[in-house]
C-alpha cells in the first residue's frame, strides 16, 4: 500500500481517494488524502494537490463530471514532462490560453517546476501558485486558467479572464445634465478600476471576500486607509465574514444581512451605479462595498439626508442646487402627507376649506358611491399597479401602457363615477412628488408609509396624521447605520454640518467633511486661495495689464 498508486472508488455516494506515496524534491513523503463527497469548494482546502499527475487528472474529471463547458487539456513539454491545462470555456480568454501553450510547449530551458515555469516562462501578467483544490477550483471558476505538472505538488493560476461583460453606459437610474456618463458593469475588476481612476492614491485600499458557498461570489471592501476609520471597517468586514448563505446573486443580498434593523422601511444602506458616487463617499470616510455579477456598489453608513441629496446636486452652482433642494423637501411631504390631507380635511375638517373650494369638492363627490378613504385607497393602489407595470413591461409598449392607464384611470373612472376629479388631482401630485425623490430606496419607503397615514387620517383625521408623523419620526431617531444616527446631523444636531443639509454652500466653505462619520482627516481643503479672493473683494483681476491690440490712428 506504501508504494501504491491512488485508487479512485465511488461508493454509496462517497468519493474515497487513497492513501499513496510521491517523491517531493527527491524525498519522499507520504500524503494522506482522504475526502468524501464535498459540499462546498471550502471544503476542498484541505485536498492537497497530488505528486501524481494521472490522480490530478482523474481527480479533476471525476469533479467536473458531465460539465460541458470544462476542458481538460493534456500537454507534453519539451523535457517530455507530462502537464495538464484546464480551465471554463467562455470564461478564459482563448488567445492568450493559447500563447501560454505554445510557451510551455517549447521549454528553452528544459524547466520542470511550477516555481521555475511561472517565473521564466509564461507570457502572463498575473500568476499564482496554490497547494490545494480549494483555491485552484475557486480560481479556475472564475475565469483562471489552471496548470499542474508531473512531479509537482503545486498548480499554477494564470490570470487569462476573458468572459463577455456588458460596455460602459450612462447609468438608468441615476441620470445627470451635469456630469460623468459612466457607470458601474457586472464586471468586478471593470467597477474597481473605474473607481481606481477616480482616486489615483496608494492609500485606496480594496480588501477581497468570498461569500456564497454555492455561488462564491466575489466581494470586495473599498475605502481611503487615510479617511475612513479603522473601527468602521473592521465592523464592515466582521459583518460580512459572517454571511454564510448558499449565494450571492446580487448586492441587495448583503445589504439585508449588514443592515443594523431589519424591519425599518427605512433603507439604512446606500447603492449607486455611479463611480463619482462612490468616490465621493470615500472621501467622506464611507465603506464601500462591490459584488460580483452587479452593477450597483452598496455605501456604508447611510443617513436620511442623502436620500434628497443628488450627484447634481455638486456640480451646479450652489444656489440652483439649494433652490432645487428646497423643492425635494417640499415634494416629499407632498407625497407623504397629500392624500392623507385630503381624506382628513374632506371627511372631519370640512371647515379649513374656502367655501368655494369645499361647494366644489362636494359636488365633484356627490355621485361618488364610496367614502374618501376607499376612493383614496383605490387610485393609490392603482397609480402603484401602473408604475410597476410600466416598469416591467419592455419599454416599446410601456409608454402605452401609461397612456391608457391615465385615460382609463383619469377620465373613464371619474365619468364612470368610482372616483371624484379632486381625487386624480390628488394622487397625480403624489405621484409626480414622489418621482422627484434622488434616492429610489427612499422613495418606496414613502409609498409605503402613505397607505398608514391615509387609514390614520380616515380614524382619526389631522390628530391621525400628526401622531403618524410622531411616529415616524421617532422610529427613524432611533435607527442607526452602524452605528451613526439615522438623523444625522438633524438629531443630534451638528451646526457644521448643516452647510450641505438644509442648503447646498459653495465648495470653498465646505472645507470640512461631515462630522457625523468618524475619520482620520477631517479636513478637506486648504481655503488659501478663496481667504485671498475674499480679501481683495474679488478686484484683484483689475492690476492684469493687458495689452492693447487696436492700432493708433494716424
Amino acid at each position: 500500500m506504501g508504494g501504491s498508486k491512488q485508487v479512485w472508488q465511488r461508493k454509496g455516494g462517497w468519493l474515497a481517494v487513497f492513501r499513496k506515496k510521491g517523491n517531493q524534491a527527491g524525498k519522499e513523503s507520504e500524503h494522506s488524502l482522504l475526502t468524501k463527497d464535498y459540499r462546498f469548494i471550502d471544503e476542498l482546502r484541505k485536498v492537497p494537490i497530488s505528486m501524481e499527475l494521472d490522480d490530478n487528472r482523474e481527480y479533476v474529471k471525476g469533479l467536473f463530471d458531465n460539465c460541458s463547458d470544462f476542458v481538460v487539456r493534456d500537454l507534453k513539454l519539451q523535457n517530455s514532462e507530462q502537464a495538464i491545462l484546464f480551465f471554463v470555456d467562455g470564461m478564459a480568454k482563448t488567445e492568450e490560453v493559447n500563447e501560454a501553450m505554445k510557451a510551455l510547449m517549447i521549454l528553452e530551458g528544459g524547466e520542470r517546476f511550477i516555481d521555475d515555469i511561472s517565473e521564466s516562462v509564461l507570457p502572463v501578467s498575473q500568476i499564482g501558485k496554490v497547494d490545494n483544490y480549494g483555491d485552484l477550483l475557486h480560481a479556475v471558476l472564475g475565469g483562471d486558467t489552471g496548470l499542474i505538472v508531473e512531479h509537482n505538488n503545486k498548480a499554477l493560476l494564470m490570470g487569462v479572464r476573458g468572459m463577455e461583460k456588458r460596455s460602459i453606459s450612462e447609468p438608468e437610474t441615476e441620470s445627470v445634465v451635469r456630469g460623468p456618463r459612466e457607470g458601474f458593469v457586472e464586471n468586478i475588476r471593470t467597477n474597481t478600476s473605474m473607481i481606481r481612476r477616480k482616486l489615483k492614491t496608494p492609500h485606496l485600499k480594496m480588501k477581497p471576500l468570498v461569500i456564497g458557498r454555492e455561488s462564491n461570489t466575489n466581494v470586495i471592501v473599498t475605502y481611503l486607509e487615510d479617511i475612513a476609520e479603522a473601527s468602521m471597517v473592521e465592523e464592515v468586514m466582521r459583518r460580512l465574514e459572517k454571511i454564510d448563505i448558499d449565494a450571492v446573486l446580487e448586492s441587495g443580498y448583503l445589504e439585508e444581512f449588514i443592515q443594523d434593523s431589519a424591519y425599518s422601511p427605512f433603507p439604512q444602506v446606500q447603492y449607486t451605479e455611479r463611480p463619482d458616487m462612490v468616490a465621493a463617499a470615500l472621501l467622506q470616510g464611507r465603506v464601500g462595498i462591490i459584488v460580483d455579477g452587479t452593477p450597483f456598489v452598496l455605501l456604508v453608513p447611510f443617513v436620511f439626508a442623502e436620500i434628497l441629496q443628488a450627484t447634481e446636486d455638486y456640480y451646479e452652482r450652489f444656489q440652483i442646487s439649494t433652490l432645487i433642494r428646497w423643492l425635494r423637501y417640499l415634494l416629499l411631504f407632498l407625497s407623504l402627507l397629500t392624500p392623507g390631507m385630503y381624506v382628513a380635511v374632506t371627511t372631519y375638517h370640512q371647515d379649513l376649506l374656502p367655501t368655494t373650494l369645499l361647494l366644489s369638492i362636494a359636488a365633484a363627490r356627490e355621485a361618488i358611491p364610496f367614502p374618501a378613504v376607499v376612493e383614496a385607497l383605490m387610485m393609490e393602489i392603482t397609480f402603484e399597479a401602473l408604475r410597476e407595470a410600466g416598469i416591467r413591461l419592455p419599454k416599446t409598449i410601456g409608454s402605452a401602457v401609461s397612456i391608457l392607464g391615465a385615460l382609463v384611470v383619469g377620465q373613464a373612472s371619474v365619468q364612470a363615477g368610482i372616483v371624484s376629479a379632486p381625487m386624480v388631482i390628488v394622487v397625480s401630485i403624489t405621484g409626480i412628488a414622489s418621482f422627484t425623490i434622488p434616492r429610489f430606496n427612499g422613495a418606496i419607503a414613502i409609498r409605503m408609509l402613505r397607505f398608514p397615514i391615509i387609514i390614520a387620517a380616515s380614524l382619526f383625521g389631522i390628530y391621525g396624521i400628526m401622531t403618524a408623523l410622531l411616529l415616524i419620526i421617532g422610529h427613524m431617531a432611533s435607527l442607526r447605520s452602524f452605528g451613526i444616527p439615522y438623523l444625522s446631523p438633524l438629531a443630534p444636531q451638528v451646526g457644521s454640518d448643516m452647510k450641505d443639509i438644509l442648503i447646498r454652500a459653495p465648495w470653498w466653505s465646505m472645507d470640512e467633511r461631515p462630522s457625523f462619520v468618524p475619520t482620520l482627516d477631517q479636513t478637506r481643503m486648504d481655503g488659501e486661495l478663496q481667504d485671498e479672493i475674499m480679501q481683495q473683494a474679488g478686484q484683484r483681476g483689475k492690476t492684469i495689464q493687458h495689452e492693447d491690440h487696436r492700432k493708433e490712428e494716424t
